[in-house]
């Protein structure tokens, strides 16, 4: 049986919703420290993301490469198609973005990152990956690659979220590395 991107995105939130809050909590502070993996000069743009749901925490991650240098910024839902970041500084004020997440709101700068921390749903061994459906990613990543841009991406998931292989399309941007909290595995 050949399972769709929708099955697929189903059968692995519902693994990843069935890790503990503590467990997940664990994993995420292994995520952070794997993350000294994340090779970047300083003054590098990385867009994170405040987690929701299940997702996992990268909150400590996002203040260790902030120590080591770099500038952080969070995805704003503007509307049903459009994703824009916004610079996160120590002293944001965060509000509704859209989507169920938090960031910065309208008064913080907009960025366009060099690298992305992106959470996803599913993810395979070559660096295919599925989102949450909506293409929010999917856009942003078009409108910075049309802008001359060529952002460095990173999914973020658990190790249940991973199969053998996900259905890609040929407008499906393959990351260039995983972090999970069993470490960091650069594609390609």
């Amino acid at each position: 049986m050949i399972l769709t991107k929708a099955d697929i995105r189903t059968g692995r939130l519902a693994l990843r919703d069935g890790i503990a809050p503590d467990d997940r909590i664990e994993k995420g502070l292994a995520m952070a420290d794997h993350g000294e993996a994340i090779t970047f000069e300083p003054g590098t743009i990385i867009s994170g993301y405040m987690p929701i749901r299940s997702e996992a925490d990268i909150r400590p991650l996002m203040w260790q490469l902030r120590a080591r240098g770099a500038r952080l910024c969070l995805p704003v839902v503007l509307d049903k198609e459009t994703i824009i970041f916004r610079e996160l500084l120590p002293t944001s004020q965060l509000v509704e973005t859209g989507f169920g997440t938090t960031g910065p709101g309208p008064d913080a700068n907009e960025l366009d990152p060099d690298i992305l921390l992106m959470p996803l749903s599913a993810f395979d061994g070559k660096g295919n990956r599925i989102g949450y459906g909506a293409g929010h990613y999917d856009r942003a990543i078009d409108r910075l690659l049309r802008k001359g841009l060529k952002p460095r991406l990173i999914g973020i998931a658990f190790d249940v979220q991973k199969v053998e292989e996900v259905p890609s399309e040929p407008h499906d941007m393959p990351l260039h590395a995983i972090l999970t909290e069993s470490g960091y595995k650069p594609f390609g």
